[in-house]
């Protein structure tokens, strides 16, 4: 009986050896996964305007536009600031606008001086990066008589409202701007203000902007400028006769003189003398 003891206790201690039962684990519920945003290939516009990259300058076909003044944002903002917005500076070049609130406006650094005679074509060459909902587009412009006001702007004659990863050139012509007439042509430029979305979300990458000279709407491809109105011809005023007051009394008309003959004197009739 002694003897069954270690036996029954080495088998005891063999028993406590073995690995514990296993659990089975029951696979995990699938989770929604998130919506997969959509990519799209970069794309550009085609225009009669293009980017010559070799060159660094803007063609009209195969002739180059002279530029009165370029930005191209190689590794600077160049000056430009973004009210409502941030800027910064894209991997290759170029200068990034992220839109933060409605009617974010980029504006040039002023003292410009551009003389709006020599140039009055004014192109942008951008790329979308995210959506907006409302595009604008509008430029507005500075000068050493007025500031920036609905009188003083323009919309572009070309390109506008790009899709995302779309590149293009919007073209303004400043000859025949939404409001302000000659002023361009007649003025000295101090400053420029680009107004991409009026809404906040969208973000940009400005390639280039430059004031070139401009080879006119039938070169560009546009339709001739609609002739502003006649100004109406005013009317000659009439004479106005003074109104007599009630106590003035009128005044006789002078009779007319007449152009009767006067009648010849009768002769005086000779009485015979009394006879004595």
């Amino acid at each position: 009986m002694l003897r069954l003891l270690p036996l029954a206790l080495i088998l005891a201690l063999a028993g406590c050896d073995k690995p514990a039962p296993r659990t089975m684990k029951l696979a995990p519920v699938p989770q929604p996964s998130l919506p997969v945003e959509k990519v799209v290939a970069p794309s550009t516009r085609t225009q009669p305007i293009t980017w010559d990259a070799t060159e660094e300058t803007f063609r009209l076909g195969t002739t180059p536009l002279k530029s009165v003044r370029m930005w191209t944002f190689d590794g600077a903002s160049d000056g430009f600031v973004l009210a409502g917005g941030v800027t910064g500076l894209a991997q290759k070049a170029g200068l990034r606008l992220t839109n933060q609130t409605p009617d974010p406006a980029l504006r040039s650094p002023s003292n410009l001086e551009i003389n709006g005679a020599r140039g009055s074509l004014v192109l942008v060459r951008l790329t979308r990066k995210q959506a907006s909902p409302a595009w604008d587009g509008s430029l507005y412009y500075t000068t050493a008589t007025h500031g920036e006001s609905q009188g003083f702007f323009a919309k572009p004659v070309m390109g506008g409202s790009p899709a995302v990863n779309e590149t293009l050139i919007l073209a303004y012509d400043m000859t025949h701007p939404m409001g302000g007439g000659d002023d361009w042509t007649t003025s000295l430029i101090s400053q420029i203000r680009l107004d991409t979305d009026d809404s906040p979300g969208g973000a940009f990458v400005i390639r280039q902007i430059a004031v070139t000279e401009n080879p006119g709407r039938e070169a560009l491809g546009l339709k001739p400028a609609p002739k502003p109105p006649e100004a109406a011809k005013a009317e000659p005023e009439k004479a106005v006769e003074p109104v007599k007051s009630k106590t003035e009394k009128a005044t006789p008309e002078k009779p007319k003189a007449k152009s009767e003959k006067a009648e010849p004197a009768k002769k005086a009739e000779t009485k015979p003398a009394a006879k004595p």
